[in-house]
């Protein structure tokens, strides 16, 4: 499984996705989620994926391929002039990669889906973010819905709902996130470390900071035991339930 969530902020732009793609006794594997594309000066967009791993790793390859072919597709990610072309393209190229490989084995469309979020600058435009869905449309984060997650979203999602504030700065961002992260791991075997972040800062046109959250980590570890001592403590406080 796979959580991945996408925030816009005033700021820009926070994204962070984890790294497991399977989950077992004794079978546990580990895939990047997170991909680039920039062009120092020009654009700087990022694609986190979830979903059937050979579809999104298509969908990745072809549009890394495709930009080195200038006759392959045209406009390709690097020469899109807007991010809503960008998600345009990234949209087509999804269904596409679904319905090919719909056609070469099972009938079952929902074998190969995926969702993407994709989000990022292009020139003088706003920075924007997409959630793009398996049949290739796809919507746009607005002041009502600021945030997009991906894959295993439930348990993480209460705490965006409470605490998320567009106006908040980059470092409040990345611990809601770590917190969002760390409710959906408690939960679900199918969702850990490795995490992948990435901040993009509004008008600077190359890519920000990128960091891997690795198991271990201190800070994590430290928001960890502090979120669950900080509820403990949030339930204690409540009034006291009494039967009539």
């Amino acid at each position: 499984m796979t959580y991945c969530v996408g925030l816009k902020l005033n700021r820009g732009l926070v994204f962070m996705s984890d790294t497991r793609t399977n989950s077992g006794v004794d079978n546990i594997s580990t895939f990047r989620k997170m991909f680039h594309f920039d062009v120092a000066g020009d654009r700087s967009i990022t694609v986190m994926t979830a979903g059937n791993l050979a579809t999104t790793q298509a969908v990745i390859s072809l549009l890394e391929e495709r930009s080195k072919e200038p006759g392959a597709r045209n406009p390709g990610i690097y020469q899109c002039e807007s991010m809503f072309q960008v998600a345009t393209l990234v949209g087509e190229t999804l269904k596409e990669v679904i319905a090919t490989h719909s056609e070469e084995g099972q009938k079952a469309d929902a074998a190969f889906g995926a969702t993407i979020i994709l989000g990022g600058q292009v020139g003088a435009g706003e920075p924007r973010l997409f959630l793009v869905y398996p049949e290739g449309n796809f919507i746009e984060a607005s002041e009502d819905t600021a945030y997009f997650q991906i894959g295993e979203t439930k348990y993480g999602r209460p705490i965006l709902v409470r605490a998320f504030n567009p106006d908040m700065s980059f470092e409040d961002a990345v611990k809601l996130l770590l917190v969002s992260f760390d409710s959906t791991i408690k939960a679900n075997l199918s969702v850990s470390l490795p995490l992948d972040l990435h901040v993009y800062e509004a008008g600077s046109l190359t890519r920000g900071r990128v960091l891997r959250i690795a198991e271990g980590d201190p800070y994590f570890e430290e928001i960890s035991s502090g979120w669950g001592v900080a509820l403990r403590n949030a339930f204690a406080g409540l009034p006291d339930f009494r039967f009539p």
